[in-house]
């Protein structure tokens, strides 16, 4: 980011910010970001930043209301891409992998907000979003089971909660390993056993 920035228009210069914060929490613990290095990064003054943001924390709920947001508006696209229950799943699977390793500060983010044990804005935009996801799972599992692609008898809420367990156990393996492109390699083999688990028998 450079002097170029100088001159945002607001809302602009508030996107700019979240994506840089996203771009230094790949690269450090989010834990130890300041505004001092944001604006750094940004070629800004601390002034300059606190001019669109009260704190880090405004500037951290920001993210995480973008994250939300840009999550869920490509779920919605996948949803609507596919007409099989099945492929709606693997496809929302997927498209998760691929935000994440297209941006791997995110995760970082989420596991060290998570880790507060205050209750913050920033806590309550992710659980909204696990339950904004949870709804477009059961839809997708009522669906499926209407049409006989998934077992009549499956606990919506379990499969749910291990449809993101999943994704979320993938995400710290790439975490602990360093490589979060790797999430993508194995999402498909993951998904397949998943999917054996909920499918109706024929």
């Amino acid at each position: 980011m450079g002097v170029s920035n100088k001159h945002l228009p607001a809302e602009e210069r508030r996107l700019v910010t979240v994506e840089t914060v996203i771009e230094l929490a790949g690269e450090q613990n989010p834990s130890e970001i300041t505004t001092a290095t944001i604006a750094k990064r940004m070629g800004l003054t601390q002034g300059a930043l606190f001019r669109h943001f009260r704190n880090k924390d405004a500037i951290f709920q920001a993210v995480m209301e973008w994250v939300a947001d840009r999550l869920l508006s490509r779920i919605e696209k996948a949803v609507e891409a596919e007409s099989s229950p099945l492929d709606t799943l693997e496809s929302m699977f997927m498209t998760h992998m691929e935000f994440i390793a297209e941006y791997p500060g995110i995760p970082r983010m989420l596991f060290a907000e998570l880790q507060r044990s205050e209750e913050t804005p920033t806590k309550g935009i992710v659980q909204r979003l696990l339950r904004s996801y949870g709804e477009h799972l059961n839809r997708l599992f009522e669906q499926g089971k209407a049409c006989g692609e998934i077992d009549g008898k499956l606990d919506n809420e379990a499969a749910a909660t291990l449809f993101i367990g999943t994704i979320q156990g993938l995400v710290m393996q790439s975490l602990i390993t360093g490589d979060m492109h790797q999430i993508c390699q194995n999402a498909p083999k993951i998904f397949a056993i998943y999917l054996r688990g909920i499918r109706s028998v024929l």
